[in-house]
């Protein structure tokens, strides 16, 4: 007989070893458990817990009416912080907030079917809050002694760290995925020897036309490009395992299926992708579409000879006027010449000087209008007298090649707003391109008529004509057809582009019409009409000189500017006085009281704003004519001498028929 004292393992061998739950099923106090005395149990459950508990695979047994809950040491995680509580206890009690999910399994083993789980969700309490948890798990029914289903038992694997690694992973590549198909540049990744579509990206499909690839070889998916080279590179980087790197490579696609062919630049690379044995399994494929800088490339390597090509014409008509004019200057100097040579030598000067300063002007036109910085002083102006003016113009080179002109006028007055002195440079710009580029003798039509709305001024010549590969780019800035040694015209080639900005700012439009070489060319200007009928106007007059000198003080640190203007001055009668900076111009006017200043703004010691307004801050010369005179001729430039208080604003060298008009006013009729 057994005493009282002794251990259950003692008489109870199923329940020895088993690890720590083996220990505390031997020390378990059973009275409160629906299982009752490990004394009173079957052979059966006997059995199943002697194999469990010597188990290293996660196992529970749950058994009787009201299924009472045995594990083993495995086991003991799935518990959490239900354990040891759970020992003995019912399947209920323990797992009551998955009890709905498992109660129809349980009920199928009771039944005598056997149930296999694979990643079930259950959302447990085990560790003080709820968690998701998956686990794979089979339900099997254990019988006893007669063959009645008693019980049931559970082998069981938490899957739930790998469901959530699953999960990451799944999540990172759809992530990788989302970052491939934003990429901005394109991509792809093609597989095998014919190179089917695995990936794209949205870039890949805006490249090439949305169209389906995926599953597709690339020479399938693509048949415009073969012949191109491209598929006869993907073989090559398949077969040799070496990448290949393109660099603004021309493509031609499709990229809509009714359209024609359309060329773009790419950059890219072949990546060779490798499988597991390091064969070649596939092609990477990653690139940008340069088809936009490659233009912007192309534009300024054109403007950049364009450039050259414009400095070295401005040097070589820089050059053109300097020659005679350095020449005349230097027989000048040697006081030898008789006053019919010493006149003709004058002359020379001051007409290759008016070409340097028309040069000069053109190119301070150019840079306003381009910027956006040109002002208009708009008025109603007649088409006819604008012709007129430009002929007036230009007359000087008709002549000199003998050309015929011939004027067709409207049969009506036609009248725009615009600006009557920018209206007049662009029709003699026109004008004085069709002489230059037409050979002596030649003949030059200009036709005015009405078309709907707009006045319409066209000429026509009989010249050399454009090049078909020029007349595209005939009003760029800088286009001139090429020079050659019997047609060196002349010119910087910014006269046409400036007619063009001009003809705009009227809210007009220009057109070049040439059948190419020694065929001519037409050049038709449309100007928006104006609607009302033309207003008086007043009859210009050039100022009429008066008589008697006028005191004049120029200010200027360029002494042999500043001596050549008064001795001109003085031919023309005025009494002149000469300083060379600002402080000897302040004590001489002081002094001498002029009446009109002639002042240069880039003075050493003060400049001639300042000058200006210590003059007019002075009762002696407050009521002086000051006349800024500089090279800076911006409107920002005549703003600043307004309201520095000075009256009228010249830039250098000085239009002299202005200049002495400026003084005639001066010069009352009677003092």
């Amino acid at each position: 007989m057994k005493t009282e004292h002794e251990t259950p393992s003692e008489w109870l061998p199923f329940l020895s070893g088993g690890g720590q739950m083996g220990a505390m099923m031997r020390a378990h106090d059973w009275s409160n458990s629906p299982l009752g005395h490990p004394r009173t149990w079957p052979q059966a459950l006997r059995t199943t817990v002697g194999l469990m508990l010597n188990s290293k695979f996660p196992m529970f047994v749950a058994w009787g009416p009201e299924l009472g809950f045995l594990y083993n040491d495995s086991y003991v995680p799935v518990l959490g912080e239900k354990h040891p509580m759970a020992l003995g206890r019912r399947f209920h009690d323990i797992w009551r907030e998955i009890w709905d999910d498992l109660h129809p399994l349980i009920v199928r083993a009771l039944k005598g079917d056997s149930t296999y789980m694979d990643r079930m969700p259950l959302r447990m309490h085990r560790h003080g809050y709820d968690e998701d948890t998956w686990f794979r798990f089979s339900y099997s029914p254990v019988r006893d002694e007669d063959g009645t289903v008693a019980g049931m038992y559970c082998a069981c694997v938490e899957m739930t760290g790998e469901v959530l690694a699953e999960r990451y992973r799944e999540e990172e590549n759809q992530r990788l995925m989302t970052l491939f198909e934003q990429a901005p540049g394109i991509l792809a990744v093609l597989r095998g020897p014919d190179h089917v579509f695995e990936i794209t990206n949205d870039s890949y499909l805006q490249l090439i036309g949305r169209r389906e690839l995926i599953g597709k070889p690339a020479r399938e998916a693509l048949p415009e490009v073969a012949g191109q080279g491209f598929f006869e590179l993907l073989d090559q980087v398949y077969h040799s395992g070496e990448p290949f790197v393109g660099h603004a490579v021309p493509v031609r696609v499709q990229r809509d299926a009714n359209a024609p062919l359309e060329e773009r630049f790419v950059d890219f690379v072949y990546q060779p992708i490798r499988g597991p044995k390091g064969e070649v399994a596939g092609i990477f494929v990653e690139g940008s579409d340069v088809t936009m800088r490659k233009r912007v490339e192309d534009e300024l390597r054109a403007a950049n000879r364009q450039k050259d090509q414009f400095l070295a014409m401005l040097a070589h008509e820089l050059r053109n006027p300097l020659a005679p004019i350095t020449t005349a200057a230097q027989l000048l100097q040697r006081g030898t010449l008789d006053p019919q040579r010493a006149r003709h030598a004058s002359e020379i000067i001051v007409r290759q000087a008016e070409h340097m300063t028309n040069l000069v002007n053109d190119l301070l036109d150019v840079s306003r209008v381009t910027r956006g910085l040109a002002e208009l002083e708009k008025e109603e102006v007649d088409v006819a007298a604008v012709v007129h003016g430009a002929v007036e113009q230009v007359r000087p080179l008709l002549d000199m090649k003998r050309h015929e002109l011939k004027l067709e006028n409207a049969p009506q007055p036609l009248h725009v707003s615009g600006d009557r002195t920018r209206l007049v440079q662009v029709i003699s710009n026109i004008l004085n391109n069709a002489a230059k580029y037409t050979p002596a003798g030649g003949r030059i039509v200009v036709r005015v008529s009405r078309e709907e709305s707009e006045a319409v001024i066209a000429v026509s010549d009989n010249g050399q004509g454009i090049e078909p590969q020029v007349l595209p780019y005939i009003f760029d800035l800088f286009t001139q057809a090429e020079r050659t040694p019997d047609r060196s015209q002349g010119g910087l080639g910014i006269g046409l582009a400036l007619v063009k900005s001009l003809v705009a700012l009227h809210g007009g439009r220009v057109a070049a019409y040439s059948e190419g070489p020694n065929r001519g060319s037409e050049f038709v200007v449309c100007l928006p009409l104006l609607q009302s009928a033309p207003g008086s106007q007043e009859p210009e007059h050039e100022a009429q000189a008066h008589d008697g000198p006028v005191r004049v003080l120029v200010v200027d640190d360029n002494a042999d500017a500043a001596q050549m203007l008064a001795t001109l001055l003085e031919a023309h009668g005025h009494a002149v006085s000469v300083e060379y900076d600002g402080t000897g111009g302040l004590a001489r006017a002081l002094r001498e009281r002029p009446e009109v200043m002639l002042l240069d703004i880039g003075l050493p010691d003060m400049d001639g704003h300042e000058l200006a307004r210590r003059l007019r801050a002075s009762p002696d010369t407050a009521n002086a004519m000051l006349i800024a005179l500089t090279g800076y001729g911006q409107s920002e430039d005549r703003e600043r001498a307004r309201q520095a208080g000075f009256d009228r604003h010249l830039v250098k060298p000085a239009d002299l028929s202005e200049l002495l008009r400026i003084l005639a006013e001066v010069r009352a009729p009677a003092a």
